[in-house]
């Protein structure tokens, strides 16, 4: 199985968030970023943050690439 990853760096922000989640499948990453984006940046957990979150994650080797 391929470990999956989402990168805060890549998405422009005020803070400068600096963090990167990791996880064994789409939807771990997924809900650790849903959870990641309310608490921290302020954001309200809705089918557009799902949607955009998803469409940043990607397999681990290639972000770390």
């Amino acid at each position: 199985m391929e470990r999956m990853m989402v990168d805060c760096r890549k998405v422009p922000s005020d803070s400068n968030c600096s963090v990167a989640i990791a996880a064994d499948s789409e939807d771990e990453v997924l809900a650790a970023a849903v959870q990641h984006a309310v608490a921290v940046h302020g954001h309200e957990d809705s089918p557009e943050l799902r949607e955009g979150i998803r469409a940043g994650v990607e397999p681990a080797e290639a972000a770390m690439a």
